[in-house]
């Protein structure tokens, strides 16, 4: 490929290459991921493996507890977070957590003659 014409007094052309630019060689694409299932990625990595315990725990502590909540008010629950003996319950409104808010030292006691170590239980709105 002939170089054009030079530029009159254009100082960046004497820092060209004088030999045309070759075109690099195709890319090859090899594509090494494999799809891995959620239960996979949660068994092989620690803090995942970990998460999922204290999510399943939470989920176990709130249907220990489902007894003892007025059935009109089971669905503004979530099961929330583990912090050490600390426990959060999830409340859509602050209707329904002033409602829980009565029932707490009732949940707790329950729980822990159930075996779980519950110092306190937390209640965060949602809504």
């Amino acid at each position: 490929m002939p170089l054009p014409c030079k530029p009159a007094g254009h100082p960046l052309w004497d820092k060209l290459p004088s030999a045309p630019i070759s075109q690099p060689p195709p890319m090859t694409i090899v594509r090494r991921h494999h799809a891995v299932t959620a239960i996979n990625a949660v068994e092989s990595s620690p803090t995942l493996a970990k998460l999922a315990a204290l999510t399943q725990d939470s989920s176990k502590r709130l249907k220990a507890v489902q007894a003892l909540i007025p059935p009109m008010l089971r669905a503004s629950l979530q099961a929330g977070p583990i912090e050490g003996d600390c426990w959060c319950l999830l409340v859509k409104n602050n209707a329904a957590a002033a409602k829980v808010r009565q029932l707490l030292p009732a949940m707790a006691a329950h729980l822990r003659s159930k075996g779980w170590n519950v110092a306190s239980i937390r209640i965060k709105v949602q809504g």
